[in-house]
């Protein structure tokens, strides 16, 4: 038998003698495979004796100010044999009485990894503030440098990937289609074409998220502990995980400036100060217009107007009069005129958008009756003749980046590389592992002689008939369109055995986004370009939202350029750009790891030499050995020795009769001593 103390936050509570206390702990069992975390959690009960009604400063009697709060999980830990165990957490369930006496207090004490979706709640991606130093520009310049930044080494970059445009390839000189990549240079580069900086939209390396999380969470930040991960699977050198991004997509269509309104005030025009000794001043400075005197009694006509040959990107404009405005116009496209400039006063222009707008004159204008008996009529005319609007706003990377909790991100990644989790105590660091390199790293404990032979039994392991992996959406043009032409939803892997087999569907399915990219061919000649994009597009090839995009970015340099629009009648060809993918490489001799669960034909190579998916890279293992006809689970009764239960992890294996096996649960009642274990198979 083995004495057990519980510690809340530092003070030993006292427990029932004859409490039967049992803590199980279960690793990716076999009923629940999609289960993340891997430590224990048990509730069990407490005397109400003076030390612990003490501790929950009598928490039945509510007429207490300032007692017990039993919404916050308290710090706590368990000893055997007054050597260290587990650490953890306790939550107060509640109090039972007995002739209106305290009784009896209920409490669940849970593991330390089990406590990390308490400490995460509800927040999302977009509170990790620390994210902000990563912020760039928006503008054409700016997306321009990104997309053709090597990801390798910048942890922001974009990718060729448009939320609204169809982007083609057609090296014909009269093909002048508006998404055609091909860089026309001929006629002095009046062939303006190709891929417009405003359909791009920034991407961050997962990494730098979960090196955000760890910034937010700390002591200093007035959390309990840092929170920090190990470096065994977040690490530079794993690729297959360093090397993904996310797209920085919050909205459908185009990216929206979230923060501080960017506007631009009018100025350029080509008129000095004027004044007039009856009207006053006109024109205060370059960027005020002025109306007094009796120019605002004898006003016969006065316009503003705006004229660009730009028909698609919207524009705003808002006049305020002494610092109030008074007028505003939202998402005008092509020309503007505004005739309502009335009475004396200080007027200023703003202008917004996010594209660039090229105007070839604003014009102020106006007529007035000099003398106001009609007998002179004055006209004034100031011009800016050409200007140009730039667009430049700060991308804020939390305002940019996907609402989703924290937690479910965490857990997505624990699904999509099939990770466990569990606490170094030593470290204080939660240790992340493949569950391949969790089980290599495991110790061996023969426990044959420790083993109650009255009672033991062997039963079967495999309670689904077929198991799914799938990403959580879908939808997109291309991978849609794959589901209605092959009647497989892309990249799923559906893994059953050949034998009809009892038994459920499970499925397992990550919160994130899959695309199905396109590699371009050339119109003009039918071969292939080193251009590959993706079309985040719905079946109606509008503008799509949907989950969270993951992707591998990919640095081109060839000799097939692209046209980059800085604007509707600029352009520029280069020759580096990244491209999505959903491989870490376009060449699986450099690399097969892949996003698909299944192993799909590649977009790029157009084989499936892609064989590293994630299925095959980190569920294959462990899947078949459950769907193994020699898999067993056998249940054994054991009285365990204390160095044996201070020490197993449950990446170890227990040895019984000369075989080896994994732990599949494990638990312990303290009162008796005794084990209760479930055993898998080492296959």
């Amino acid at each position: 038998m083995q004495k057990l103390q519980l510690y809340i936050e530092g003070q030993r509570v006292d427990m029932f003698k004859d409490e039967s206390v049992t803590i199980t702990q279960s690793i990716k069992n076999v009923k629940d495979i999609g289960k993340v975390f891997t430590d224990f959690s048990r509730t069990f009960s407490l005397p109400a004796s003076k030390t612990n009604n003490k501790i929950f400063k009598h928490y039945y009697n509510f007429d207490i100010v300032g007692g017990f709060d039993a919404r916050i999980k308290k710090s706590s830990n368990i000893e055997l044999n007054n050597l260290p165990f587990r650490d953890g957490k306790i939550k107060l369930e509640g109090v039972d009485l007995k002739d209106n006496k305290p009784h009896t207090y209920k409490i669940t004490f849970f593991g330390s990894t089990v406590t990390l979706k308490d400490l995460l709640g509800e927040d999302t991606l977009p509170s990790l503030s620390s994210l902000t130093s990563l912020n760039k520009n928006y503008d054409s310049s700016s997306v321009k440098d990104s997309l053709q930044a090597d990801p390798l080494t910048n942890d922001i970059i974009v990718p060729l990937i448009t939320h609204t445009d169809r982007l083609t390839y057609n090296s014909q000189s009269s093909n002048n289609n508006y998404g055609n990549l091909h860089y026309d240079g001929s006629g002095g580069g009046s062939n303006v074409h190709g891929v417009i900086y405003s359909q791009l939209k920034y991407a961050i390396r997962l990494h730098k998220i979960i090196e955000a999380i760890e910034e937010k969470y700390t002591i200093a930040n007035g959390y309990d502990n840092d929170l920090t991960f190990s470096d065994d699977f977040f690490a530079d050198s794993n690729a297959p995980y360093y090397n993904l991004f996310m797209w920085l997509h919050r909205k459908k269509g185009d990216v929206e400036n979230l923060g501080d309104t960017n506007q631009t005030i009018m100025s350029g025009w080509d008129a000095p100060y004027t004044n007039d000794s009856l009207t006053k001043t006109f024109l205060k400075n370059s960027t005020t217009l002025e109306i007094y005197g009796v120019m605002s009694q004898y006003t016969v006509n006065t316009e503003l107007n705006f004229y660009t040959t730009n028909t698609t990107d919207p524009y705003s404009v808002s006049l305020q009069k002494n610092g109030i405005q008074v007028l505003s116009f939202t998402n005008v496209t092509g020309n503007l005129l505004i005739d309502q400039l009335q009475g004396q006063g200080d007027y200023t222009i703003y202008i917004e958008s996010n594209t660039n707008i090229d105007f070839t004159n604003i014009q102020w204008a106006f007529e007035y009756d000099r003398f106001g008996d009609g007998t002179q009529i004055v006209s004034k005319t100031y011009n800016t003749q050409a200007y140009s609007y730039v667009s430049e706003f700060t991308f804020d990377i939390t305002q940019q980046i996907p609402t989703i909790k924290i937690i479910d991100f965490i857990s997505g990644l624990f699904k999509t590389f099939n990770l466990t989790a569990y606490v170094d105590k030593i470290t204080n660091t939660i240790v992340v592992k493949t569950l391949n390199e969790f089980y290599a790293n495991g110790s061996s404990y023969d426990i044959t002689k420790y083993i109650d032979v009255n009672k033991s039994s062997v039963n079967i392991s495999l309670p689904y008939r077929e198991i799914n992996f799938q990403h959580g959406d879908t939808k997109t043009f291309l991978a849609s369109f794959h589901d209605q032409k092959f009647g497989k939803v892309w990249g799923k892997s559906e893994f059953t055995n050949s034998e009809k087999l009892d038994g459920s569907i499970y499925g397992i399915k990550t919160p994130f986004l899959q695309m199905k990219y396109e590699r371009l061919i050339d119109g003009n000649t039918d071969s292939t370009t080193q251009i590959q994009f993706g079309y985040f597009v719905d079946d109606n090839k509008e503008s799509y939202f949907g989950k969270p995009l993951i992707f591998y970015p990919i640095r081109q340099t060839s000799s097939t350029q692209i046209s980059f629009l800085d604007s509707t009648t600029t352009h520029s060809p280069l020759t580096t750009y990244n491209i999505p993918s959903n491989s870490v490489s376009t060449s699986s001799s450099t690399s097969s790891y892949n996003l698909n669960f299944y192993n799909e034909t590649n977009e790029y190579t157009g084989d499936s030499t892609f064989t590293n998916t994630l299925f095959q890279a980190y569920y294959s293992n462990y899947i078949t050995s459950v769907f193994n006809p020699s898999n067993r689970i056998s249940k054994v009764s054991a009285y365990l020795p204390l160095r044996i239960l201070l020490n197993y992890t449950l990446a170890d294996r227990f040895v019984l009769n000369g075989h080896s096996y994994k732990i599949n649960s494990i638990t312990t009642n303290f009162e008796s001593g005794k084990s209760e274990i479930e055993l898998l198979n080492d296959l």
